[in-house]
């Protein structure tokens, strides 16, 4: 009779404790799904392109959403003839002798540079055409560039962790970075920060892995989109043009 009370007792204990740990839910936050409506999209040849968006408070890789991006920017095929055109104009221009009387649009190689430097929010490159955010295969999107630590070791156990790199490129839409991944970068030199208007064909093929923000991502797309349909772009690429 005791032993039949006492196997009572157990199963009615057990019932409990499982009850309670099948009641307790784990927290779960909503995957963020971004997404543009765009103009031409009923007239796209492919699908938007799906990436992922991932996080960089962790060394461990979390997908914590998916990003819709525009085909004709993001899946377009290379033209490696013009990326190797404008490689090799990038390096001749290094070696251009600012006390010679040639101007740079007389620069065998070079042409005339299509706009400032700087102040405009472009890249460095000769033509709109240029295929310059659409020749890096081994793309990442990420959340933000906000990092937990300054020390360098955190970034190297990241690239090492997700196989990125060995060298990496980060790119965001500002020159003023977070302070921790100025800090953890600074004295790793295969690893960069850059902003949108300084991202230009060479940097991009120099780094095995370019990791673009969200609104970097974003700010490529319009800049992109704008030019590819603009309607007076012949118009205003016409005073650059060289009779060669």
């Amino acid at each position: 009779m005791l032993t039949l009370r006492y196997v009572i007792t157990r199963l009615q204990t057990c019932s409990y404790q499982a009850l309670t740990f099948c009641t307790k839910v784990a927290e779960q936050t909503s995957p963020i799904i971004s997404k543009r409506d765009y103009a031409d999209e009923n007239f796209f040849y492919e699908k938007p392109r799906e990436v992922w968006l991932e996080n960089l408070d962790t060394i461990q890789r979390k997908k914590i959403g998916l990003v819709m991006l525009h085909p004709d920017v993001y899946a377009a095929s290379p033209r490696i003839d013009i990326i190797h055109q404008n490689v090799q104009w990038q390096r001749m221009y290094r070696f251009v002798s600012y006390a010679h009387t040639k101007t740079r649009a007389e620069v065998r190689g070079g042409g005339k540079k299509p706009w400032p430097q700087k102040g405009m929010g472009r890249a460095r490159h000769g033509s709109i055409r240029s295929p310059l955010w659409k020749a890096q295969d081994d793309l990442y999107i990420i959340q933000d560039l906000e990092i937990p630590s300054k020390e360098s070791s955190y970034i190297t156990e990241l690239i090492e962790e997700r196989n990125w790199g060995p060298s990496v490129l980060f790119v965001d839409t500002e020159d003023i970075m977070p302070v921790n991944i100025t800090t953890a970068t600074d004295e790793i030199k295969h690893v960069n920060l850059m902003p949108v208007y300084g991202l230009n064909v060479y940097s991009m093929l120099k780094h095995d892995t370019l990791v673009l923000t969200e609104r970097a991502a974003r700010l490529i797309e319009d800049k992109i989109l704008y030019h590819l349909h603009r309607t007076d772009s012949r118009k205003v690429m016409a005073k650059y043009k060289l009779n060669q």
